[in-house]
């Protein structure tokens, strides 16, 4: 009997169905499976060893070391760096984009931020946790010492450098770093903003996708503004979508909606 008939034998998830009723397999594949429950123990081929053949390998632990100009330097499982540009895969770790402290990477259609320097993530918990709940639901931010909650993360799966900001309306961009993301803000409703150097036009957009760590928000009121920044603010189109908590220089986010 050849590989594909008992690859068609083996039980399927959650056992055979009930044969020999009506709407049950017809004669033909009942004389089949009589068959094949008649082949010796070694000639029948487990689920989970058939599954396990032809399973792709996954990485389950990745750490970025560094960056050299468009490539970033990954550690996977532990194995040594390995150098990838924006599009290129390893391991079903694909790169999306790469910054001078962070990379964003897509395994199995979900996207983590790797930050340098860190430890490395584990993606096998994460997707399970993913998949019970539907995906990380809490933020933790360390405070510096004026009292500030800086954190790294992407916006439409590029890497960005956050402030957090209960005063913004919405997530505020400066202009070259809007450029620098590709965001079409001109396209954008002209807006009239207050700054501390007095009044500006600025443009309003939709972010796709804002991330910080494993949780991620999509279609995030954002402004542009003319005026250059350190950071982007991260302001209450976002934070709302959060129950806030601050413990001393914790700040606790957990995702609401």
């Amino acid at each position: 009997m050849s590989a594909p008939t008992l690859a068609w034998l083996a039980a399927p998830q959650g056992g055979w169905p009930a044969l020999g009723r009506p709407g049950g397999r017809p004669a033909w594949q009942l004389a089949l499976f009589v068959l094949a429950l008649s082949l010796p123990a070694a000639a029948q081929v487990p689920p989970a060893v058939a599954a396990s053949a032809v399973r792709p390998v996954i990485a389950l632990r990745v750490a970025l070391v560094g960056t050299m100009g468009q490539q970033a330097v990954l550690v996977i499982d532990g194995g040594a760096p390995r150098g990838l540009k924006a599009g290129e895969s390893l391991r079903g770790v694909r790169l999306v984009s790469v910054g001078a402290s962070d990379a964003v990477i897509e395994v199995e259609g979900q996207r983590h931020t790797l930050v340098m320097g860190a430890a490395p993530q584990d993606l096998a918990g994460i997707n399970r946790a993913a998949a019970a709940g539907g995906g990380p639901r809490q933020i933790v931010l360390q405070g510096d010492a004026r009292g500030h909650f800086t954190t790294p993360g992407s916006i439409n799966g590029r890497g960005v450098q956050f402030l957090v900001d209960t005063g913004a309306t919405v997530i505020a961009i400066g202009k070259s770093e809007a450029d620098r993301l590709g965001l079409p803000y001109q396209q954008g409703q002209r807006v009239g903003l207050r700054t501390a150097n007095g009044e500006a036009v600025g443009w309003r957009v939709s972010l796709t996708s804002v991330r910080i760590g494993e949780v991620e928000i999509y279609n995030v009121d954002a402004v542009v503004q003319p005026a250059e920044m350190p950071f982007i603010l991260l302001g209450n189109s976002f934070l709302t979508r959060f129950q806030m908590k601050r413990e001393n220089d914790t700040l606790t986010l957990d995702r609401r909606f």
